[in-house]
């Protein structure tokens, strides 16, 4: 079989290991670049993060798998560039001898203040290569909470993102068809965004309303 790969468009058995959780104050550094102009006493004019998550199933690693869950919380910024991205291959493996290739990234991202400039980009692609049976799937789910007024995060809604981040790396890890896995890794997602819709319901208001923007893109092979 030969090369297949093909970008998705937005809309709205496992093995290995990579969950990151990071909390990011403005003026902090985290895993992924982070870069507010000011510290966290005062208003950032710019926040940049990027967080990213790549898997490559081969015939010496048939089975890659690998996800990331990560919260940054910002205050004040005039502008923001945030990037989240997630690619699975699989290589040269066979019917007989089957690769499985699995990259999930989850960002949560919460700015606040009159943003003029906000580019948000979320990729995700899974790529089949010479590469007959094999299971490839890449998921990449980015949630940009805006609010008036800088949002924290509350107890309550830290457990609740604790326990979906645990329940990502079991499904990571566990022996689910792609198919299967897609559908329950949107569910998560699902919940991700009813737990900032209610996080921000309790923030306090301002003169612009207050919004959870969920991007998501997922690729996947065998296509269905």
């Amino acid at each position: 079989m030969g090369s297949h790969r093909k970008p998705r468009a937005s809309s709205g058995p496992f093995n290995g290991r990579a969950v990151r959780t990071v909390l990011l104050a403005a003026g902090a550094a985290g895993v992924a670049t982070a870069v507010p102009a000011h510290a966290a006493t005062g208003p950032a004019r710019a926040a940049i993060v990027s967080d990213n998550v790549f898997t490559n199933a081969n015939r010496l690693h048939h089975t890659q798998a690998k996800d990331s869950f990560t919260v940054r919380q910002f205050g004040n910024v005039r502008a923001a560039s945030v990037r989240n991205q997630a690619n699975a291959v699989s290589m040269g493996c066979s019917v007989d001898d089957k690769c499985r290739s699995v990259a999930l990234s989850f960002q949560i991202v919460t700015i606040a203040g009159d943003v003029h400039r906000l580019k948000a980009v979320n990729v995700s692609d899974a790529a089949n290569k010479y590469c007959d049976g094999c299971q490839t799937l890449a998921g990449a789910y980015q949630f940009v909470v805006s609010t008036p007024n800088p949002l924290k995060l509350d107890a309550g809604a830290r457990r609740q993102l604790d326990s979906v981040q645990h329940r990502l790396d079991a499904l990571t890890r566990s022996g689910l068809p792609a198919t299967e896995l897609q559908t329950k890794v949107d569910a998560l997602a699902g919940e991700v965004n009813g737990i900032l819709q209610n996080a921000v319901a309790k923030a306090p208001k301002g003169h612009e309303r207050p919004d959870v923007t969920l991007h998501r893109r997922l690729d996947g092979w065998p296509r269905h």
